[in-house]
């Protein structure tokens, strides 16, 4: 059995306490992320692209945990920005034209001698990525990591 944070089991159920589910009636983020339903409109004259979101994503999910292979954004020491995926073979930023799902992170304190394609957890804020002009659907911001 593991215990829900407070704020991850009410921004995904909705409920205002804490609750022990067994391990798997957690809400797999990566599928909840893969949910996410994108169609490209382009006509002679427009790009759009129209998103779909799943209830828990709509708002958002303020505190959120998740576990990935990480690939800096920018080269350098100090990383501020990493995409993270489920499967190092799917990551979009290492050759597979046929990606998965990634996510885009922002972290709240840059990660110093980080290794490329290293498997890590990071907590922070989920939100959903309403522009029309990018396929990007969601971005973990302000974002620990906690797996040290």
């Amino acid at each position: 059995m593991r215990i829900l944070p407070v704020s991850v089991f009410s921004a995904v159920f909705g409920a205002t306490t804490a609750v022990t589910l067994p391990a798997f009636a957690q809400t797999d983020v990566w599928a909840l992320l893969g949910e996410v339903d994108i169609n490209e409109v382009v006509t002679d004259n427009s790009y759009e692209v129209k998103k779909s979101f799943p209830k828990q994503l709509e708002d958002g999910i303020e505190e959120l945990t998740i576990t990935g292979y990480a690939m800096p954004l920018t080269p350098g020491n100090l990383i501020r920005e990493l995409i993270l995926v489920s499967d190092m073979g799917t990551c979009p930023l290492c050759g597979s034209p046929d990606h998965g799902t990634s996510l885009q992170v922002t972290l709240a304190q840059p990660l110093a001698n980080f290794e490329d394609g290293a498997r890590i957890t990071l907590r922070g804020k989920l939100s959903a990525v309403t522009d029309t002009t990018t396929w990007q659907s969601a971005v973990l911001e302000n974002a620990v990591r906690i797996d040290l």
